[in-house]
């Protein structure tokens, strides 16, 4: 990027230019060093320890994101226990089973050996939105076990099978979509929000693709699906200008054969890895890479975290945290074990309900993370998490040296990798030698717990800590 102007972002000074298309996707040059390394682990995850930083720090960069596509096979992952998600289907222990379902992914997001593996799982489940069943709260999990199974694969076959899975057949109507009576719902939001994006389809595709869909139910008693052959029209249907019988996943692969939808994918992946508003320049270059894989996600991903345009300086800090990313991230860095239950309504206090987006088109996101009201919800969980046992079950907290200047300069360093204005870091030090409080004077080892816990918190209140 060629440097015109800077703008304060966050806290964050960033050079503002042109995209330099012809070097945009190639290998940053050299190991990462800290500061890179810590951007892909809050990117590529939900943050690092400094132990985790400090690896991927004398990684190079193509490296860092095989390292990250190492996944494990989804079947390998331990589902929840059985009563803890299905439970009596009672409505007070129904909810307490979804809160559990929602507290074993928050855990898993924070341990798991893959993050990158968590974080497409989060993806999925705000782009393929479907809400919670709550009398079904297993039909819940399959989904997200589906989200995980595909998390590096192939696009085109996770459209095939989310387009069949229960959750999303209950929450778009998809289980009423009979010949007799086609239901548009999932039709139209499946190109609209899914894979094409508005203005390109007709609402005659819309009807089409809807009689292509019907036939699929949802047997309750099982959790599984079914095809009845009886419920669907097996008539002629066009769709996007091609003729022919076709069944659901036909539809898929008619639109996956349209330009628009490795443009329409690039520019969200753009979006939720890079930065906002990505250049249409760049969203091709993407495009270019998936259709050559033939929607294959892991070539693309390891492109996108592998690229200077990733570790350019409009790319870092530039995304606002969601509260999920928020909460596990400050688990993460504080290097924490276990979230506990508190973490579930303070999300909910954020806008951020896991399995519950506010609507088809999932969470709006970017800016709308933070108000007013969000920003003193995001500073009560602060509160509440530093004035538990945190400084005693930390892996680093109870190891910073006892001087302020020195603590200080640690913990900016750890929590924000020194993105912090000069004021910001003169109020950190100034807290830690006795500001604010004649009961608390300089820190010491008397106090260090309370003066410890005020001074992480005026470091994760920081603007730039808002960001990713």
């Amino acid at each position: 990027m060629a440097a015109q102007a800077k703008v304060d972002v966050g806290g964050i000074l960033r050079p503002q230019g042109r995209l330099d298309l012809a070097t945009a996707l190639q290998p940053y040059p050299g190991t990462l060093g800290e500061r890179a390394a810590a951007h892909l682990l809050r990117r590529a995850g939900f943050g690092g320890t400094p132990a985790e930083i400090a690896r991927y720090s004398a990684m190079r960069a193509t490296d860092a994101a095989a390292a990250l596509l190492a996944m494990p096979s989804a079947s390998s992952i331990a589902p929840p226990e059985q009563a803890q998600v299905d439970g009596p289907l009672r409505q007070g222990e129904t909810r307490e089973s979804l809160a559990a379902l929602q507290l074993w992914w928050l855990n898993r997001m924070l341990n798991t050996p893959a993050p990158l593996q968590e974080k497409m799982t989060l993806y999925f489940h705000g782009h393929f939105t479907s809400r919670a069943t709550p009398r079904f709260p297993r039909i819940t999990y399959n989904q997200n076990a589906l989200f995980r199974r595909y998390a590096a694969g192939n696009l085109r076959e996770l459209t095939r099978e989310v387009s069949k899975d229960a959750a999303m057949l209950i929450y778009l109507d998809g289980a009423e979509n009979v010949a007799s009576h086609p239901n548009e719902n999932y039709a139209r939001e499946l190109m609209e929000l899914f894979t094409l994006g508005v203005d390109n389809y007709s609402e005659n595709d819309v009807r089409e693709s809807a009689r292509a869909w019907t036939g699929w139910r949802v047997v309750r008693r099982t959790d599984s699906v079914v095809f009845d052959e009886a419920r669907h029209d097996a008539g002629s249907k066009t769709f996007l200008g091609r003729t022919g019988n076709f069944n659901g996943d036909d539809i898929v692969d008619i639109i996956f054969d349209q330009p628009q939808c490795a443009r329409f994918f690039a520019a969200s992946l753009l979006n939720w890895f890079v930065y906002n508003d990505p250049e249409p320049e760049l969203v091709d270059a993407v495009a270019g890479v998936m259709r050559a894989h033939r929607y294959e996600l892991a070539p693309v991903l390891g492109t996108i975290f592998a690229s200077n345009v990733f570790y350019g300086e409009r790319s870092y800090r530039a995304l606002v945290k969601s509260p999920v990313e928020f909460v596990v991230g400050t688990y993460k860095t504080l290097g924490l074990s276990e979230i506990g239950e508190m973490a579930i309504p303070s999300l909910q206090q954020m806008g951020q309900r896991l399995f519950f987006p506010p609507s088809v088109a999932g969470w709006p996101g970017g800016k709308n993370w933070l108000t007013s009201g969000t920003m003193i919800d995001r500073q009560n969980f602060l509160t509440r998490l530093l004035g538990s046992q945190t400084l005693r079950t930390s892996s680093w907290l109870r190891q910073l040296p006892v001087a302020p200047a020195s603590a200080a300069g640690v913990l900016a360093q750890r929590i924000v990798q020194n993105d912090v204005s000069p004021a910001s870091r003169s109020e950190l030090e100034a807290y830690l030698g006795g500001a604010g409080s004649a009961a608390l004077p300089s820190l010491s080892a008397e106090n260090y717990d309370q003066r410890i816990s005020g001074a992480v918190y005026l470091a994760m209140a920081t603007p730039a800590y808002q960001l990713n």
